[in-house]
């Protein structure tokens, strides 16, 4: 018997479209890089294996349940009937390749594609989908501003041919599309980069021109750009904490947060706050739906609707936005009927249907995100809350619960963005929670009234503004603290081993049972002590495999011992590459375990060994499109056989200098340009003795990094460098190759110009040269920025964030 306490046990959880949401997934996953014939053939062949279950199924079903003789059952086991959720996973997985198939047909057929595989220059027209957004890096080196945004092309004109598209791409372009406005249709020349297989862009397009702006957004979208240039307004004399996040929060519109604090951010596991999320859908339609008790439930129904629809339109009706609201109000209706047990259903459906929708959803990290904290709200939330409840007062142990659901159903995700752990993010998430609500209702409110009344959306904006200066004071303070983010594997293997963990860790818990409190928080210490210690990571580290190079790479310092190689990643399977390293060095396995099957341009420094002696084996492993080599003339032999090597495998050599009509250009989608020397240079430096001065300093500017290579310039190289960066006005950068392996004639003006947020040094363990020098260290160390060598850590990893304004992780096998 129950007492005055007791509470019905909660409902079984509904799974029986789990495995049709999986199957859903897993299906548009490896679908999306596949061919419509191969998907519509699959598709076939599924169905045909469909057909006899199926019908052996309603033939069951239509006999009812039939008497039997003792043991029939048993013997009759091998002949059951499918279940109807094996059946429905098996015609659910037909439904998605067919519209998987249709989609592919669509968006690779034509003129378009045809062009991308050629990387030709095409002019191509389309629709504005998302607002340009500054590349950061670009902001901060040069003085011409870069802008990335998405189009949906309508048509196409290239080769002497044009045709319609219905197309996606990315496009990469100078200040002028810093003022296009969401839903615009315009026209702009480019060349035509080819994305990975299976990537939601099918091309990027990089061009140097302005945007031809040749049509207006439609209505809709100029009410969107209306509310949202109005909140902008409406924040613009605020603190620079708020023009960022009360935008962010009310309609994810974080363009003008400040740097510092999207880092802080991200490193407290902050930034789904500024990312239109199903939490943002909850809070808005249940203020609409508290304020509207006294309706009947009938009409509350239809204008929670009506409120959903003018959000997702607020906030732009993009792919995301809609999972977002499909996800809020998943949880939502749970929480609203009473029924959560109905969540995992309506989670499953949502997902199939979204899936069915947009296929490439399936390779979002934004959907993978959304669904698992769903997912982890509608099964880990209420029990582990239940569990809390009695540890601590209940209304604690559901501000516990949420957050900490939500971070261990999708931590596992995280780590493939950044190899880190968030130690501090589930009190940073319940200490922000208490100021989500109000600075979301009261930005929209100050979205909707800025058009008509801007003295109300300004108070209203000050008031979100208090609201979000709290946010960013705990972002600041745990990040701040000593281990805010804990080095974790990257890539596949540290996916796997953090899923284990969560997976053990919550199976321990439960078994520890809400009455055993005691066993559970020593289950919680020990999962800290593995955390917190540095020894069983790096044990981790060397034991399990290394998922070399880690996903999503935008750059890798090649581990080539006392030499230099530096790739820049410039396309679906190709590079820029600086040098290639000694003869022994294997500069060519350090391509092959990249993925990297062509070499878009080869920057060969200067004549050095140890930077041109790999070639041979660089041009026998790669296809090597072009290549520039340093203006020296010695040592004279060297450069010979380079020249002979390069003429015999056809690849065309430029000798450009700083400044000259040669030394810029785009290969693939890197922007490189030389630096170092001119030709004022080469004449007044003695070729013979001046060979590091002479070396080629490039930048190589791709959409997720800036990095400059200085080769071997020595402290007169360096001198003449900082001059032309002064004149030009030319300052920060995110990833510096340090010049002459770490050596001790390094500039202190030349580094304070250049500021990297990550110095490389590629250098041989045990070199005679005393490389890298203390001094050197500690002088590219003292701006804050990381420093990492070669020797000691192999071979280095930039990994490219989802979005430009998230920043850049590092992977590295470092001594901890």
């Amino acid at each position: 018997g129950g007492g005055p306490d007791a509470r019905p046990p909660p409902a079984p959880v509904d799974a029986r479209l789990v495995p049709a949401a999986l199957t859903a997934w897993a299906a548009t996953f490896l679908g999306v890089a596949r061919t419509p014939s191969q998907l519509t053939m699959a598709a076939l062949v599924v169905a045909v294996l469909l057909l006899a279950p199926a019908r052996l199924l309603l033939r069951e079903r239509a006999a009812g349940p039939r008497p039997g003789r003792p043991g029939a059952r048993h013997r009759d086991a091998a002949r059951r009937p499918p279940t109807a959720a094996s059946l429905l996973a098996g015609a659910v997985l037909v439904a998605v390749l067919v519209s998987t198939a249709a989609q592919v047909q669509v968006r690779q057929s034509g003129l378009l594609g045809e062009l991308t595989e050629r990387g030709a220059s095409a002019v191509v027209t389309g629709r504005v989908a998302t607002e340009p957004r500054a590349l950061e890096a670009g902001a901060e080196w040069d003085s011409s501003e870069r802008y990335r945004l998405e189009l949906d092309v309508e048509e196409v004109a290239g080769r002497g041919e044009r045709s319609d598209a219905r197309a996606g791409v990315v496009l990469l372009g100078p200040a002028g599309w810093g003022e296009v406005r969401l839903g615009e249709q315009v026209s702009v020349r480019g060349n035509l980069v080819a994305t990975e297989p299976g990537d939601d862009a099918l091309a990027l397009v990089v061009t140097t021109n302005a945007p031809d702006v040749v049509g207006v957004p439609p209505w809709h979208l100029r009410v969107v750009n209306l509310l949202r240039g109005a909140l902008r307004e409406a924040t613009a004399d605020l603190s620079p904490q708020a023009q960022g996040l009360v935008p962010g929060i009310a309609v994810g519109d974080d363009r003008a947060l400040p740097a510092p604090l999207v880092e802080d951010m991200r490193i407290t596991a902050l930034t789904h706050l500024t990312a239109v999320s199903g939490a943002h859908v909850a809070i808005l339609l249940g203020c609409v739906l508290g304020a509207l008790v006294w309706l009947p439930r009938r009409w509350r129904s239809v204008a929670g609707a009506v409120a959903l629809l003018a959000f997702v339109g607020l906030v732009r009706p993009e792919a995301s936005v809609l999972r977002s609201a499909v996800m809020g109000a998943v949880v939502l209706a749970a929480l609203l009927l009473g029924r959560p047990a109905r969540a995992l259903p309506a989670l499953s459906a949502a997902v199939v249907l979204l899936l069915l929708v947009d296929p490439w959803l399936a390779r979002s990290y934004g959907f993978a995100l959304s669904v698992l904290a769903t997912a982890g709200l509608v099964l880990l939330a209420r029990p582990w809350a239940r569990w809390l409840s009695r540890l601590v007062p209940r209304w604690l142990a559901t501000a516990l619960a949420v957050p900490a659901a939500a971070q261990a159903t999708c931590a596992p995700v995280v780590v493939l963005l950044t190899p880190a752990l968030s130690l501090y993010a589930v009190p940073a998430n319940v200490l922000a929670a208490v100021a989500v609500p109000p600075a979301t209702v009261l930005g929209v409110g100050a979205t909707v009234l800025a058009p008509l009344w801007p003295g109300a959306a300004h108070a209203l904006a000050v008031g979100a503004s208090v609201c979000t200066a709290w946010i960013a004071l705990v972002a600041r303070f745990f990040a701040g603290l000593p281990g805010a983010q804990l080095p974790w594997p990257g890539g596949l293997t540290g996916v796997l081993c953090l899923a284990v963990a969560t997976v053990l860790a919550v199976l321990l818990l439960a078994r520890a049972g809400p009455r055993r409190p005691g066993a559970a928080l020593g289950v919680l210490a020990l999962l800290g002590l593995v955390l917190l210690l540095p020894w069983p990571r790096a044990a981790l580290v060397a034991r399990l495999p290394d998922g070399w190079p880690p996903e999503g790479w935008v750059a890798i310092q090649c581990d080539v011992g006392q030499g230099g190689a530096f790739l820049v990643r410039s396309g679906p399977s190709a590079a820029v590459m600086v040098d290639v390293g000694p003869a022994d060095g294997d500069a060519a396995g350090c391509l092959t375990a990249a993925d990297v099957h062509r070499v878009d341009l080869l920057v060969l420094t200067h004549g050095h060994v140890d930077h041109v002696g790999g070639l041979a084996e660089v041009l026998g492993a790669v296809e090597v499109r072009a290549a520039v080599l340093g203006p020296g003339a010695e040592p004279a032999t060297t450069v010979a056989a380079v020249r002979d090597q390069l003429a015999d495998a056809g690849v065309p050599l430029g000798r450009p200098l700083a400044g000259g009509a040669d030394a810029t250009g785009t290969a693939g989608s890197v922007a490189w340009e030389v630096l170092w020397p001119d030709a004022a240079a080469v004449e007044r430096l003695p070729a013979a003795e001046a060979v590091n001065d002479l070396s080629l300093v490039v930048r190589l500017s791709s959409p997720r990094l800036l990095a400059v290579a200085l080769g071997d310039v020595e402290l007169a190289g360096q001198s003449g460098l900082v001059r032309e960066m002064r004149t030009r006005g030319l300052r920060g950068t995110d990833v510096t190759v340090m010049s002459h392996h770490g050596s001790a004639r390094q500039d202190p003006a030349l580094a304070a110009l250049l500021q990297p947020r990550l110095t490389l040094v590629s250098v041989g363990e045990g070199n005679d040269y005393g490389h890298p020098a203390p001094s050197a260290l500690e002088l590219y160390g003292a701006g804050g920025g990381l420093v990492l060598r070669t020797d000691l850590c192999g071979a280095v990893a930039v990994v490219g964030a989802a979005a430009p304004r998230d920043g850049l992780a590092v992977v590295a096998r470092c001594p901890r």
